[in-house]
């Protein structure tokens, strides 16, 4: 019989929630884990955002972990290469390299009882087997193209923001680019520079605040350096900065008209023309869809070779695209800044649980978990970034590393002491019903149509409250939350590889 590997941890995705996770648990003696990345280098959605502007909306000192600080961040808002450099030397500073297996696509994970492990199948290697499974593929994984009439039909060159062509050139083009979100905002002023047109095709506006991207001089990065506290400091006024911000996004308050009345003025002072400046003014309330920072994209959709196209797209034909009242525009190339296939519904990897229960069938009107992070019934399994832990008002990072550090206390529990954990289903739903009484109440569910809502209107997204709350629920593991049993031991003649601790 072939031997086949028994891992403690299997992390499934190398970006920066399975980087985190690595390091966690390495920093707690559990070093027989994988990092099993299915692309060729680590850095998750950083490693595929590279279009021209890419960058975070969230300031740096607050976009990175607490336990991995970087001195050395040359602006307020960090560009998509400096974010993968910092990655890449978290990677480095904590020895991480040994844990990844690049090219590890993972299609299915199935829970074996008999032997107390989850069985993961990978594309065209070896199945592995791990005593449990940490989920940090991240929601921004998959990237999805809008379903047009005629989309496969267009000749032209057709780019995702999220896969990036670098070898075409858009020097003297004509350009579309389809959608306004965070991505489309920054890809505009990049492409208006170089191409001899851009069509802006808006299906719906956004709430647009100013964005200053302040160089750092070099005195604060050697303070930062010398005296690591001072970087503390200002990475908790940020952070307390961006929680006050929840009174007027996470729920309708004064706040949200403060917060709307910024972006107005923003869009007064940028835009001078009143019909352009109403098409740009949204319905709904600010934080009901993804505020946008931006302080490039108003001017950029003023130049001369830039149009803004608010008309509904009918279809597209081999030269462009066709709007409602029957115009057809034609490009050279065309740029959908169109998001990610974020799986609110179904799960992003076939995963068989318990009983044969179905993880994807379960979550087919709306995925849901405890705290984001378990699932009853799929033991030893852990999510980052799992349901409900989406923030509209501060960093994913904060939410991410209270949810790694939850994690792995539950790992070290379940490896040291050879457990199954298995959230109660009770404990489970009592969570969510709360949860979801509590997101009635919030923008997020008051009235219009984003990404964080399935077609039925299921909130599967964003957490309602602040980012103190989301921490604060998970700094213990409530052993009675969950049925703990003893594993199984896999008798010797099984064909497994122990590994060690």
């Amino acid at each position: 019989m072939t031997a086949r590997e028994e891992l403690s941890v299997a992390v499934i995705g190398g970006g920066f929630a399975g980087i985190g996770a690595a390091v966690r648990l390495s920093q707690q003696g559990i070093g027989n884990i994988a990092i099993l990345e299915r692309g060729t280098r680590p850095g998750g959605t950083w490693r595929d955002n590279t279009y021209p502007g890419a960058a975070c909306d969230i300031p740096s000192r607050l976009y990175s972990y607490s336990f991995a600080p970087n001195p050395d961040w040359s602006h307020t808002y960090s560009g998509s290469e400096e974010i993968l450099g910092y990655i890449d030397s978290m990677i480095d500073k904590f020895d991480l390299g040994r844990y990844f297996r690049f090219e590890h696509n993972v299609v299915d994970l199935t829970w074996r009882e008999e032997l107390s492990l989850w069985e993961i199948t990978i594309d065209d290697r070896e199945p592995v087997f791990a005593r449990t499974v940490v989920m940090a593929s991240g929601p921004l994984a998959n990237v999805s193209l809008p379903k047009i009439t005629g989309i496969e039909t267009y000749e032209g060159e057709k780019i995702h923001s999220a896969r990036w062509n670098h070898d075409y050139d858009f020097t003297g083009k004509k350009v579309a680019v389809v959608g306004t979100g965070a991505s489309g905002v920054q890809i505009v002023p990049e492409l208006v520079r170089v191409a001899e047109s851009v069509k802006v095709f808006q299906r719906t506006p956004g709430w647009v605040l100013p964005r200053a991207n302040l160089g750092t001089r070099q005195i604060t990065r050697t303070m930062y350096r010398r005296l690591p506290f001072t970087q503390s400091l200002a990475r908790k006024a940020w952070f307390w900065g961006h929680e006050s911000v929840a009174l007027g996004v996470v729920w309708k308050s004064p706040l949200t008209r403060v917060v709307e009345g910024v972006s107005k003025l923003h869009l007064r002072r940028q835009v001078r023309d009143p019909w352009m400046r109403r098409q740009l003014t949204p319905e709904f309330r600010a934080g009901c869809k993804r505020l946008l920072m931006t302080s490039q994209y108003y001017p950029a959709l003023q130049k001369d070779n830039c149009t803004l196209v608010t008309w509904p797209i009918a279809g597209m034909s081999a030269k462009g695209i066709r709007t409602v009242e029957g115009i057809e525009h034609q490009f050279d190339a065309i740029v959908f800044a169109t998001g990610f296939d974020v799986s609110k519904t179904g799960s992003p990897i076939p995963v068989t649980g318990r009983d044969g229960r179905v993880l994807g069938d379960e979550w087919s009107k709306g995925a849901y978990a405890y705290k984001s992070i378990a699932v009853s019934g799929y033991p030893n399994m852990y999510f980052t970034f799992g349901p409900n832990s989406g923030p509209g008002h501060s960093s994913a990072l904060v939410y991410m590393e209270a949810q790694i550090d939850y994690i792995v206390d539950a790992i070290a529990t379940a490896v040291n002491q050879n457990f199954v954990l298995d959230v109660r289903a009770g404990v489970q739903k009592e969570y969510n019903d709360e949860l979801q009484k509590r997101l009635t109440k919030t923008t997020w569910n008051s009235g219009c149509s984003s990404w964080y809502l399935t077609e039925d209107g299921f909130n599967a997204t964003m957490f309602p409250g602040f980012a103190t709350q989301y921490v604060k629920q998970l700094e213990t593991v409530v052993l009675p939350d969950y049925s703990v049993t003893a594993a199984n031991v896999a008798a010797p003649d099984d064909d497994l590889v122990a590994g060690t601790i």
